[in-house]
């Protein structure tokens, strides 16, 4: 049997990450079969780890076979800090979620926790040398990191921070942590028609793990009133700044009757009523 090259690997890889993913957009495909994902993760051998359907993982890490580049692709999540459970995340559920947001040639996107920088990459590779990628990441290590792997994209610029600064006016905005509500600078700085992607989470009692688990939902900016869809379970590392201990009560009371009456985003200022599943200031999620 002739082993495959790095790029049959990647190749092969994109198309079993996109088909796991029910994502039929040949460019996002593409990007996944173009971005070198070893470059974002140091030196082999790595360790690896399948999540379940619903985002949590399901058992120890194991060590790839060997240092070849090829090992890492994969549809897995990959150790970034074994011993912090951080890791690069899962490549069919960021296909699933960067395809709700429909990031175009030329788009302006703003990543939010973007590790070292792998999928800040795709979104580069999506929007093209006419478009631009704002990268956050609070970690000053990581954001180094993703600094000096995203220096072949020259639209792509990684900040060290925690989101409060986003810039703007975006076509999307993807939170790559749990939240329980979007900060009123994220909306603040959507353009007309952007979409949102942001994981709400919340932590069981009993669960000593580092990870939030919830739903993934895109909200589209339309007015005050913005469209929503859920689009999937999600395991997490908490969003710095994004975490209130009211708003996570009413996410987890919504979470266990039915995420799916989840209609409309609500950001103006109104009174709590019968349309309210989870109430907040500048952030009421709505049937």
């Amino acid at each position: 049997m002739i082993a495959m090259s790095v790029e049959q690997a990647r190749s092969e890889y994109a198309r079993k990450v996109c088909e796991a993913a029910r994502v039929t957009w040949p460019g996002l495909c593409d990007a996944f079969a173009h971005v070198p994902r070893e470059r974002f993760l140091g030196p082999g051998p790595w360790l690896l780890v399948t999540p379940s359907p619903d985002g949590r993982t399901t058992g120890d890490y194991a060590q790839t076979a060997d240092a070849s580049p090829a090992q890492v692709y994969q549809d897995s999540l990959i150790a970034i800090d074994p011993e912090r459970q951080l890791n690069n995340g899962h490549p069919s559920s960021h296909a699933l979620w960067i395809a709700a947001t429909l990031p175009q040639p030329g788009a302006s996107v703003l990543h939010l926790g973007c590790g070292t920088g792998y999928y800040s990459a795709i979104f580069a590779e999506l929007v093209g040398r006419g478009g631009r990628v704002l990268a956050i990441e609070i970690d000053p290590e990581l954001a180094e990191r993703a600094r000096n792997a995203l220096a072949s994209w020259p639209q792509a610029r990684v900040v060290t921070g925690d989101g409060s600064q986003p810039g703007g006016p975006h076509d999307v905005i993807y939170i790559n942590a749990g939240a329980t509500h979007a900060r009123p600078e994220w909306e603040s700085a959507m353009a007309e028609g952007g979409r949102l992607l942001l994981p709400l989470t919340v932590h069981k009692r009993s669960n000593s793990s580092p990870h939030g688990i919830g739903i993934t939902i895109c909200a589209t900016r339309q007015g005050e009133r913005w469209p929503v869809r859920v689009v999937s379970s999600v395991a997490i590392f908490d969003c710095v700044g994004a975490r209130n201990p009211g708003a996570e009560a009413q996410l987890r009371t919504l979470l266990g009757r039915s995420s799916e009456q989840i209609r409309s985003l609500a950001t103006g200022a109104h009174a709590k009523g019968e349309a309210c599943l989870l109430h907040g200031e500048g952030f009421c999620l709505q049937r």
